[in-house]
């Protein structure tokens, strides 16, 4: 058949069916035959519809350009094989086409911008066409590459929506079995498509390993080319209700006032991708420190070589966008969650990323910084303020947020706010930049407190002897309260600890040092009069605290060893600070009571041994001796020991302390107090002695020690009075002393007694010996004690006298015996019947002697022993040891007191006669009976009873 015989359908027929065989040599052959019957959007129509998409490109790219550049085709004189439309009529053949159904060259973007060139449209359709059909979009570059110069929407739509999903699913990802169609992918909002982007990001998997050099290049080659075309192909919108932190973006269009709304669709896809950095702050730090860092903003984008070299953003957008990626750099400098040093490294790390972005002055590196403490300019502005503080929490990237503002002040503060909590966090004090900003815009004086004290907790543990240690930690903890700004002692500061004074400050960096032995640091920086960093007051005080804590932390009460020794050390490093401190001599008294405390055995507690810090707490210290008495055996006959002791616990103010526990003695009330204490510890020896049956140490300390005392205990203390007049009785101070020489009164010697070692002129007879003595120190108990107690020491007294008179009963009995067998018993060697010679003189030692009825007597022998006779037969004593009768009142027993408290002195007045001849229970026994004797009391030199009336109304039988 000629070619003139076939009809237009048939000829679009056979298209169809070179179309469907891939026969592109067939179609072109058809074409230049009858290209009167093919309009180039049928053919290319024909081509979508039938074309195989697993074709490869090149075998149909080069018919396309052809076709393309509107030339016809080459004819051959071949024929052209119509058998397949042979048999079937032209209407047949116009019937057949008409049920083709060829696809149509539109785009499903409604853009109004969509191309209207059929080959455009054709190149979009067959790449939509290859990907949902086969997936195969590696082939679709060498498909649209040829025809971009053909259209500029064509190169956008390729740099924009190809060229993303080609580097994510076979560049950058490739063994990432999701693939995502281009039809799905342009039909996602900013903020999905982001996300599908970026969803690798970081993340391990990429042809690079498992590191974080690839969010540059993602940013810079998926995202870049994403937004090239973001407003060709495609009207976006930011959607506001995404689940980034929930922030409020304002509009952008504040800042620099752009207003149109083709910029805010640009802007749109850019904060999306701001606002991803600035979350990713807050769940992988270190994605976004390595995006700020290797991503230089929109400008940075990486087009794959497919732009003309004349698509670049408008000079006023492009500044727009600029400041607001360095907004949300900043931004992610405070949203770092981790307070690490690695964490505030990387704070540093974006913050010099900024400062070259915005072509500032170099800053130093984040322990360059640390170590420099330079001060920190553009303070001026107010921004560190309380009302700030909420910026820290919400709207980071709001425009009215002057902490994220790219300017000066707001890059200084960042600055400053990392090298604070880098220095915190150095020092095993975590702290991340959103928390050294709340401290330095709240300026909490709680919070900043605690953190001081968890900060000097640590640098105390630091290097003990490096003094280059300890002053770059004092540069520090002054630097962190005033940024370089502080010059006096009151200033205000303006850093992460401004709300404390510099006065505390430095105390408390004073005390670190002296707790870790940095004696002579210290003291050059303290003590120097030309520096004068504390005032003398304040000095003391830190160093009494310091001495103090090192006390309280010791466990050996030795002065030469662990805490105490630190203790006195301290002491001993500011000597002129101290001297003249009343506190310091009192802590020089405590070290010494300490000392000598250590050298015995003291339990305070079962299973506890002694700690120095227990003596300074204990309410009653005086009582700590009573314990060191019961622990250490014969520990009672170091008295003048422990006497010292503690009249070293006075002087250390131990003794009278507020309820707080706070020393509050007087320096005038030590005499007072150092008395009190001599008072109660004689009488714990003395207790301590009887308790180990040691009763001739006991009656040694009543007779010597507390004779000392009884005068003053007297002057303390007196009668009750009578009367409506009459005062309440005043406070009895002593009320130790008498009560140890009643218990000693009270001894009664056993087995276990310790016997003298010698006997001097008293009697040998041991248990008379006793009695006498404990008489003795009854006599002492009734000389000290108050007056209410003196009835039931005469009492006992009573019964010891009792006692005393059977012994020497018994003894008289027993060597009248010996005599009477001794005279009827002849001596060896003598004549029987010869009488025995008289004996003109006794031995003195005798019981008769004692009881004064025998022995040569002068006159006044003979008159002191008739009064003894007479005191004998009288129940006036009687009726006073049995207890106070009807008609006697308490002023009446104190009056019989008073007498035998005089006795002592009736005795000493006595002319011509030895001590010996008259002892001491005689002379009780006088004074008990002295208004009867006042007939005779001349002879004696007896003192005249104040109330002799009183005395001589007792009946003789009321015993």
């Amino acid at each position: 058949m000629a070619k003139t015989d076939l009809s237009a359908p048939k000829a679009i027929l056979l298209a169809v069916q070179a179309a469907i065989n891939a026969d592109i040599s067939g179609l072109r052959f058809l074409i230049a035959r009858y290209h009167k019957a093919f309009r180039t959007d049928v053919v290319l129509r024909i081509l979508l519809s039938f074309l195989p998409e697993s074709l490869e490109t090149s075998e149909y790219v080069p018919f396309v350009q052809e076709l393309a550049s509107g030339r016809h085709f080459e004819t051959s004189d071949s024929e052209v094989d119509i058998s397949a439309v042979e048999d079937i009529s032209d209407a047949e053949a116009d019937e057949e086409v008409r049920k083709l159904h060829l696809l149509p060259l539109t785009l499903p973007s409604t853009s109004q911008e969509a191309p209207s060139d059929p080959l455009i449209l054709f190149l979009i359709c067959r790449a939509y066409r290859v990907d949902d059909q086969t997936g195969l979009i590696t082939q679709l570059p060498e498909l649209v590459v040829p025809f971009l110069d053909h259209s500029e929407y064509l190169r956008t739509w390729m740099i924009s929506s190809l060229l993303p999903l080609l580097r994510l699913s076979y560049e950058y990802y490739p063994q990432d079995t999701t693939i995502q169609t281009m039809k799905d992918f342009e039909a996602l909002n900013d903020h999905t498509a982001l996300e599908l982007l970026l969803s690798k990001t970081g993340k391990s998997g990429g042809i690079e390993g498992n590191n974080h050099t690839n969010v540059g290049r993602d940013l810079r080659g998926l995202v870049g080319p994403w937004l090239f075309g973001d407003t060709h192909w495609k009207r976006r919108r930011l959607q506001r209700d995404s689940n980034f932190e929930g922030q409020t973006v304002l509009p952008l269009d504040q800042e620099l006032d752009a207003g149109s709304d083709l910029e805010d669709d640009k802007c749109a896809g850019w904060e999306e991708v701001f606002r991803w950095i600035t979350s990713q702050a807050s769940t992988s730090w270190s994605v976004s420190v390595e995006a700020i860092e290797h991503w230089d903003g929109p400008g940075d984008v990486d087009l794959g070589g497919y732009e003309d070299g004349s698509v670049r953003l408008e000079e006023r957008l492009q500044q727009k966008l600029e400041r607001q990626y360095a907004r949300a750099a900043l931004a992610a400098a405070y949203l770092i969650p981790e307070a690490s040093v690695e964490a505030l490294t990387g704070a540093q790390r974006i913050l010099t990323r900024l400062v070259n972005l915005l072509d500032l002055d170099k800053i130093p590196t984040l322990p360059a910084a640390a170590a420099l403490l330079l001060p920190v300019s553009n303070l001026e502005d107010g921004i560190l303020v309380p009302e700030n503080a909420t910026f820290l929490r919400a709207a980071m990237l709001g425009q009215d947020n002057p902490l994220t503002a790219p300017a000066m002040t707001s890059i200084s503060i960042l600055g400053a706010l990392i090298t604070s909590a880098f220095i915190l966090t150095r020092n095993s004090v975590p702290c991340t930049v959103r928390k050294a900003g709340e401290l330095s815009c709240l300026q909490d004086e709680k919070d900043q407190m605690s953190t001081l004290r968890a900060l000097i907790q640590s640098v105390e543990n630091g290097p003990k002897g490096d003094d280059k240690y300890w002053i770059r930690a004092r540069n520090e903890l002054l630097w962190l309260r005033d940024w370089g700004h502080g010059n006096g002692a009151e200033d205000v500061g303006r850093g992460i600890l401004g709300s404390i004074q510099r006065n505390f400050l430095e105390t408390q960096i004073l005390q670190a040092l002296l707790a870790n032995t940095r004696y002579t640091l210290a003291s050059s920086i303290y003590e120097d009069p030309a520096q004068k960093i504390l005032e003398k007051k304040m000095l003391q005080d830190a160093v009494i605290t310091a001495a103090l804590k090192a006390y309280d932390n010791a466990t050996n009460a030795n002065r030469t060893r662990g805490g105490v020794k630190k203790c006195n050390d301290i002491l001993k490093t500011f000597p002129h600070a101290m001297e003249g401190s009343l506190a310091s001599n009192r802590l020089h008294h405590l070290l010494d009571v300490t000392h000598s405390i250590g050298s015995f055995r003291l339990v305070l507690k079962q299973g506890e041994p002694f700690t120095p810090v227990a003596l300074r707490v204990h309410s009653d210290p005086i009582s700590i001796i009573g314990k060191i008495l019961e622990q250490n055996a014969h520990c009672y006959t170091k008295i003048n020991e422990l006497i010292h002791l503690g009249e070293g616990m006075v002087l250390a103010g131990l003794t009278f302390n507020d309820v707080k526990g706070r020393n509050i003695i007087k320096a005038e009330q030590e005499v007072e107090q150092i008395t009190i204490a001599k008072k109660r510890i004689t009488s714990m020896c003395i207790d301590a002695a009887l308790t180990e049956d040691d009763f001739e140490t006991a009656y040694s300390y009543v007779m010597n020690r507390l004779s000392s005392v009884a005068s003053e205990a007297q002057t303390r203390t007196s009668a009750l009075g009578t009367g409506e007049s009459a005062e309440p009785p005043p406070l009895v101070l002593d009320d130790w002393s008498w009560r140890a020489a009643l218990q000693a009164g009270k001894y009664r010697m056993n087995s276990h007694t310790v016997r003298p070692t010698h006997l001097g002129n008293a009697s040998g007879n041991p248990e008379i010996r006793n009695l006498e003595q404990r008489m003795e120190c009854l006599s002492q108990a009734l000389r000290i004690a108050p007056p209410q107690t003196l009835q039931g020491i005469l009492h006992v007294f009573r019964r010891c006298e009792e006692e005393l008179e059977t012994k020497i009963r018994q003894e008289a009995e027993q060597e009248a015996a010996w005599d009477q067998r001794a005279d009827q018993t002849t001596m060896p060697g003598s004549f029987a019947g010869d009488p025995m010679p008289t004996t003109l003189f006794r031995d003195t030692s005798s019981a008769l002697t004692r009881t004064g009825a025998e022995a040569p007597m002068s006159l006044i022998d003979l008159t002191r022993a008739s009064a003894a006779h007479a005191q004998r037969s009288l129940t006036a004593f009687k009726s006073l040891s049995g207890g106070t009768t009807k008609g006697q009142n308490p002023r009446q027993v104190s009056s019989t007191a008073e007498s035998l408290r005089s006795s002592g002195e009736s005795a000493r007045g006595t002319t011509g006669v030895s001590g010996s001849t008259i002892r001491k229970r005689d002379q009780l026994r006088n004074a008990a009976v002295g208004t009867l004797a006042s007939g005779i009391g001349w002879l004696i030199n007896a003192p005249m009873p104040p109330q002799a009336s009183s005395t001589s109304d007792t009946d003789p039988d009321s015993s």
